[in-house]
C-alpha cells in the first residue's frame, strides 16, 4: 500500500505548475500592459488624422512591423536563392563518341 507521501510524489508534476504559473504571470502581465495604456493617443496620417487608445496603435505598430519583417525576410531569402542558383554552374553535357 503506497503512503501519501509516495502518492504525491508519483503523481507531481513540476513541468505542469511551472507552465501553468508562467501564463499566470504573462496573462497578468498582458492585462496591466492594456490597463496601463489606455489613455487616448493622436496618429497623424499623411491624408488625415485619427485619435484612438495608445495600446491600438503600439499593438497596431507591432503587427505592421511583424508583417513588414516577414516580408522582407522573404524578399532576402528570394535573392539569396536566386544568387546562389545563378553562382552554380552546370557541366555542358557530353557528345557521343567525342571522348
Amino acid at each position: 500500500m503506497e503512503s501519501p507521501r509516495d502518492e504525491f510524489e508519483r503523481s507531481w508534476q513540476p513541468r505542469l505548475w511551472l507552465t501553468l504559473g508562467l501564463l499566470i504571470l504573462i496573462g497578468a502581465y498582458v492585462i496591466a500592459f492594456v490597463v496601463g495604456n489606455d489613455e487616448e493617443a493622436s496618429v497623424d496620417f499623411v491624408f488625415g488624422e485619427a485619435r484612438t487608445s495608445l495600446i491600438w496603435v503600439i499593438l497596431l505598430s507591432l503587427l505592421a512591423g511583424l508583417v513588414g519583417g516577414v516580408l522582407l525576410s522573404q524578399i532576402a531569402r528570394r535573392r539569396h536563392a536566386r544568387k546562389s542558383d545563378a553562382s552554380v554552374e552546370t557541366p555542358e553535357s557530353i557528345s557521343d563518341g567525342d571522348a
